[in-house]
């Protein structure tokens, strides 16, 4: 169960888009943000010569959303230095570090690892690593320390505008409060609901093998969606049709519901109950009674 914590964001210099040092309640931990031009001017603050695991984002080649890089520094100056002079696409990063003497080598070196990992299994945002890189050997102690300390960069992440690690969440059985609904549409059926990440679609759903060609040039979002699902996995082709393979959430139930039926879709009326009744309907409902 998510625990609730509270954020203090310092912002730096006046400005809200500019550097900001995050720390979150009982922990040794604090995150920096910033954009990609004040590096030169702010990189001799301390928290630059500290050990720590950065994420680089900046829109894709395509202009079609974001892309990461992960990283680890020891310190990270030199390495964001060097990714300022040498890395093209990002345009604001992120970095993790704690206090004098709390993270060291082998630490962010663990903390690169399971980032890369973990993006990789939520493939909500391209990767610009060309590799994963080895898991290091940790004492049993501090690999339980790292997992926390893990486990507090991802709860704060999607508030700072990251989502590249969000795996879609799982509706417990035994969660009647859910609702699971339905798209149909060429045959298929797929099954998702909504969650505070956007609108899930279940493993086991279908979507359909093709595209409308219309879908290319009056819905290019959904369409460029609808081919990154396939390339990195999500969906898995078979000869009727494309399966997904995992739960994965779109930012909402009107991209799912055109990836699933290959063209433009009013999600809130093609997701619908058991009854039949529709998402908007449903909405539409639990507004009255609220």
């Amino acid at each position: 169960m998510n625990k609730p914590f509270s954020l203090k964001i310092f912002v730096a210099n006046g400005d809200p888009d500019g550097l900001r040092i995050v720390e979150r309640s009982n922990w040794i931990g604090r995150a920096v943000v910033f954009p990609r031009p004040l590096l030169p001017a702010i990189k001799q603050r301390e928290e630059f010569n500290q050990t720590g695991v950065y994420l680089l984002l900046g829109p894709r080649p395509d202009g079609e959303g974001e892309m990461i890089y992960i990283g680890e520094g020891d310190p990270v100056r030199q390495r964001l230095e060097s990714h300022f002079s040498n890395k093209d696409f990002w345009t604001r990063a992120v970095f993790f570090v704690a206090g004098a003497g709390q993270l060291n080598k082998a630490h962010v070196q663990f903390l690169e690892s399971q980032l890369i990992r973990r993006a990789k299994a939520a493939k909500r945002m391209p990767l610009d690593n060309a590799n994963t890189p080895t898991e290091p050997t940790l004492s049993e102690a501090d690999r339980a320390d790292m997992t926390v300390f893990l486990e507090h960069m991802l709860s704060m992440l999607p508030v700072l505008g990251v989502q590249a690690f969000e795996l879609a969440s799982t509706v417990p059985v035994s969660n009647a409060s859910t609702t699971i609904l339905t798209c149909r549409g060429k045959g298929l059926e797929a099954r998702g609901y909504e969650s505070t990440q956007g609108f899930v679609v279940q493993a086991g759903s279908q979507a359909t093998l093709e595209a409308v060609p219309s879908m290319q040039e009056h819905a290019r979002g959904a369409y460029d969606m609808w081919q990154e699902v396939i390339a990195n996995g999500v969906l898995r082709g078979t000869a009727e049709c494309y399966v997904f393979t995992q739960d994965y959430s779109f930012s909402s139930p009107s991209m799912a519901a055109t990836v699933v039926l290959g063209r433009s879709a009013n999600g809130r009326a093609e997701w619908k109950d058991a009854r039949g009744r529709t998402l908007k309907e449903l909405q539409m409902q639990q507004a009255e009674a609220a």
